[in-house]
């Protein structure tokens, strides 16, 4: 696995510019606005991660959605998905405010760092599994980068799939590993793996996901391993 970047803003620039995907391109660029947004200018471009470069937590997601991240070019920001993630994070710590609206708002994470499997928004939240593989270049280098990572938490299965190839690319087994709310792996040499259901409102307003569980799990990784 071959890693050129020397920085997670060398990496965010060229994420930003990344054109390899076209089925991915053109739906990013086409997605019609909402309503509410008709007077807002969309990002429209892939979504690079965000947070703590110092993070010991990494949190992956599945991709930016059509009228939150490709909205507002911050990735969970500007979406119920976004809004009940960081409201979990605030309150177990991770970051410094409980909303998540624009790239300007003030939002600060601390110790963690959040991005999504896929870089730009897909058609119906289904990327190809060649689209997976064109961005996993990506996580593999913000992976690298985040040098002090200690836990990983895959929110949803396609994000844990994306982990799994991962761990795969760096030379380790993944048999036996399964998606499952709370799911924790302890692997040799790679940061420990937790799973989450997605906070996608699908989940969340059916109480699939409750706060309680979000917050629950992010305790459960802060105690397990929170540097002292």
């Amino acid at each position: 696995m071959s890693i050129r970047f020397e920085s997670l803003e060398e990496l965010s620039e060229e994420i930003i510019a990344c054109r390899l995907c076209p089925r991915l391109v053109r739906f990013r660029e086409t997605v019609p606005a909402r309503k509410a947004f008709t007077n807002t200018q969309y990002w429209r471009k892939p979504v690079p991660g965000f947070g703590d470069p110092e993070a010991w937590l990494v949190i992956v997601g599945l991709a930016p959605a059509a009228h939150g991240g490709n909205r507002t070019g911050r990735v969970f920001t500007g979406d119920e998905t976004g809004r009940f993630l960081v409201q979990a994070l605030y309150r177990t710590g991770f970051a410094n405010q409980p909303e998540s609206v624009s790239r300007d708002d003030g939002l600060k994470l601390k110790g963690c760092f959040l991005t999504a499997a896929v870089k730009c928004v897909p058609p119906d939240n289904k990327p190809t599994r060649e689209e997976c593989n064109n961005c996993s270049r990506y996580l593999d280098a913000e992976f690298y980068l985040l040098k002090n990572k200690k836990a990983i938490l895959a929110l949803g299965k396609i994000a844990f799939d994306a982990c799994l190839d991962y761990v795969k690319r760096v030379g380790k087994s993944v048999r036996g590993l399964k998606f499952a709310h709370g799911a924790r792996y302890q692997i040799d040499g790679v940061p420990e793996l937790y799973a989450s259901y997605h906070p996608t409102p699908r989940n969340t307003y059916t109480k699939k996901l409750t706060m309680e569980m979000m917050t629950d799990l992010l305790d459960k990784i802060k105690q397990n391993h929170m540097p002292r």
